[in-house]
């Protein structure tokens, strides 16, 4: 079958998508994706990870305006041309959407063609948006509706013949709320793929730098809502015990002017590495350089339903977790016991988990086993994608 993914922005940078799109590869299938790229030089077809990549150019003046797809339709009338496009030049079956904010477009264009569609929700973007930057400007709040968001959401789950979430918990809250068949909703967990913790490099660069550290170890986007300052404002009190301390962030957004303001007003600098984007190809040699990997999530209805990539990549190589009490990845610990939770927000009870696992070597080694095990005997993504796959069949 030939499954058309559409994914309004470049690849390769979701490895939701990759893992997803592998599996159906796996399984027989072709995956064409249809994608972005901002610059106007460009490939537009080639095969990465086993996709057939095709890209469209897109201003970043016309990207800008998804932020408004569910208050005026100009990007839904230009995304939609470029669909049908790809639609029929690339001779597609079925279409797999690739969360909510391009969906107005897909499904707009799909009405040329009646194919059947898969809605994938990464996330619910209706609750998070509500903590945008741009959302909460003064252009934001007059242009941007969360709740117009939602009820576009609601709609298009209703008229999929499925959708995917990351969780357990979003499903039910999914299915709770719209009112749909739970049979129609499949779980695709953000994790990952075997070729993440056995097929790697290693930087020895990265192992070195930091031979003579205890690393504590964030991965990814670093906007308020992931929970950083909670983490710095304990730093304070952690280098008084564990004076090699070092807290290695790597990852960017627009909240790093003001995590790196806290490094200074704290007078933690020194111990906290800004390390930006980097890689995937590297996440292995910063997740080896690690005593422990950190998921430190405010608490809100969308950190409640989904999991984080980060939970899966340090897990995968044996690094033990802490993670906010937010309701998934306490159920993710709680579960395969393979880590410590904290109070989300409060940095004391974040420094008291710490420094259990810091004085307990034969604590950290034992969740570290539990790490492996969860990951190569039950959350891999060759065992999580097996309902997917078993839709597509």
């Amino acid at each position: 079958m030939k499954i058309g993914m559409i994914l309004d922005a470049p690849y390769p940078i979701d490895p939701r998508v990759t893992n997803e799109a592998n599996a159906l590869i796996n399984s027989g299938n072709e995956v064409f994706l249809f994608c972005l790229s901002f610059d106007k030089k460009f490939k537009k077809t080639e095969v990465v990870n086993s996709i057939n990549v095709v890209r469209f150019y897109c201003s970043r003046v016309t990207y800008k305006l998804s932020a408004l797809a569910y208050t005026f339709p100009f990007y839904k009338w230009i995304m939609s041309k470029k669909i049908k496009k790809f639609i029929k030049e690339s001779k597609i079956e079925t279409l797999h959407i690739h969360d909510i904010q391009i969906a107005s477009s897909a499904f707009f264009a799909n009405m040329s063609f009646n194919l059947n569609i898969t809605l994938d929700l990464h996330e619910n973007r209706p609750e998070i948006m509500k903590s945008y930057k741009h959302v909460n400007s003064f252009l934001g709040k007059l242009l941007i509706y969360p709740s117009k968001w939602k009820k576009a959401e609601e709609r298009y789950c209703k008229s999929s013949n499925s959708v995917v979430v990351v969780t357990d918990l979003a499903k039910r809250e999914l299915v709770e709320r719209i009112k749909i068949n739970k049979d129609k909703v499949l779980v695709f967990s953000n994790s990952v793929s075997k070729s993440f913790y056995s097929d790697f490099k290693l930087n020895y660069k990265i192992i070195k730098r930091y031979s003579d550290s205890f690393v504590l170890l964030y991965l990814g986007n670093t906007s308020k809502r992931r929970g950083l300052l909670t983490v710095l404002k304990s730093v304070p009190e952690i280098v008084k015990t564990i004076k090699n301390f070092k807290l290695v962030i790597v990852g960017k957004s627009s909240f790093d002017k003001e995590l790196i303001k806290s490094a200074y007003k704290y007078n933690i600098s020194k111990y906290v590495d800004f390390e930006g984007w980097k890689s995937e190809d590297l996440f292995p040699s910063y997740i080896k350089a690690a005593g422990i990997g950190v998921s430190p999530l405010l608490s809100n209805l969308h950190h409640d339903t989904t999991y984080a990539n980060k939970l899966f990549q340090y897990m995968s190589l044996g690094c033990p977790i802490i993670c906010s009490d937010v309701k998934a990845q306490k159920t993710l610990l709680r579960t395969y016991n393979v880590g410590l939770l904290f109070r989300a927000e409060d940095s004391s009870d974040f420094t008291e988990k710490l420094f259990k696992l810091y004085l307990n070597s034969s604590l950290r080694n034992q969740l570290s086993k539990n790490c492996i095990d969860a990951i190569q005997n039950h959350l891999n993504n060759d065992i999580i994608s097996k309902d997917l796959v078993k839709y597509y069949e």
